[in-house]
């Protein structure tokens, strides 16, 4: 747990920045709560992770520790998908990151989704949990995979890329990765060579990597090696999820007792009121019900408005990923 906090300590300062255009943005309606208040729920919404809920996507990658809060976000948000055995495309898993990254890229969810599938098309359907542990990779190390792709494709072509700097970048733009159709792609690259020079990657890069040494693991019982064989190597070891410290292990990735506690909470009103005889048809016909006003999602930006928002509309549950979110803090 130790790491962690290094990494959020080394980004107070991303932080007492967003705060502060938060409190300017929203200053009208924060000075009815006090300044006072504000910081100490936008700090305490950065300890338990729910400070990157429906922010853009420059924000919700800007460190390491908001990496794996929306990581462990969307595992939370959408874990029935896993629990009821739903098969989704790639196209509806990026609708689902959506739903709390608006601006969240395809690019990304589409490398996420070539982990799983190879060299199957990008219609076929994955199950939660391979997309979830692919994606983790790809989104948590996107600057690293991207050298390494680098690197990759200098092996193929003979050269030597510890002699080469491999450019990287935190805008969102990434470096395109080798095409499955090239005749390399299907013999790989000497296990052996490869990690020497991720080896040497991870002592200059400034980017999240995984450890070195695991990395070792991973690619210790192969001698050849393609690229996204690489890539799912990493998606399904053990000791790099634990390393990265976001998802569970994947025999636990549908059970979350304190979620499961906090969902039983929110709905025990709405059963109880189902069991009472005529109350619920006399409510839903009643005039006033037609007059309620629809709920809107929460304003993307502001980490503070869906913290009073959700605490207003707590008893109006319609199935919305918002409940579940009030449940984390």
């Amino acid at each position: 747990m130790a790491k962690p906090k290094r990494k959020t300590q080394r980004h107070v300062l991303t932080y007492m920045e967003d705060a502060v255009c938060q409190l300017l943005e929203n200053r009208e309606d924060i000075s009815q709560y006090g300044i006072a208040r504000f910081f100490t729920e936008y700090f305490n919404s950065v300890c338990q992770g729910t400070h990157i809920l429906f922010r853009e996507f420059s924000f919700v990658q800007a460190t390491p520790h908001n990496r794996v809060s929306f990581l462990r976000a969307f595992w939370r948000c959408f874990r029935t998908v896993g629990k009821n055995g739903d098969l989704l495309t790639m196209k509806e898993y990026h609708c689902l990151l959506q739903l709390l990254c608006p601006d969240f890229p395809l690019e990304l969810t589409q490398k996420a989704a070539r982990i799983v599938l190879m060299d199957d098309a990008m219609d076929c359907l994955m199950s939660f949990s391979d997309f979830l542990f692919a994606f983790q990779i790809q989104f948590y190390y996107s600057e690293f995979l991207d050298s390494v792709a680098a690197i990759y494709e200098d092996l193929l072509s003979g050269k030597n890329p510890n002699t080469v700097i491999v450019p990287t970048s935190s805008s969102g733009q990434h470096r395109q990765r080798p095409a499955l159709g090239e005749a390399g792609m299907l013999e790989g690259v000497e296990a052996s060579l490869f990690y020497q020079c991720l080896e040497n990657l991870c002592d200059r890069h400034k980017y999240s990597c995984p450890p070195p040494a695991l990395v070792k693991e991973a690619l210790s019982n192969v001698q050849r090696l393609t690229f996204y064989g690489f890539l799912m190597a990493l998606s399904k070891h053990h000791g790099i999820n634990q390393a990265l410290g976001a998802l569970p292990d994947k025999g636990d990735l549908m059970h979350d007792p304190a979620m499961d506690e906090e969902l039983e909470r929110l709905l025990l009103p709405f059963l109880r009121l189902a069991q009472v005889p005529g109350l619920v048809n006399s409510v839903t016909a009643s005039p006033e019900a037609s007059c309620l006003p629809s709920r809107t999602p929460p304003r993307v930006g502001s980490p503070w408005r869906p913290l009073h928002h959700s605490r207003k509309v707590d008893g109006e549950s319609d199935g919305s990923t918002e409940e579940t979110d009030e449940s984390e803090t």
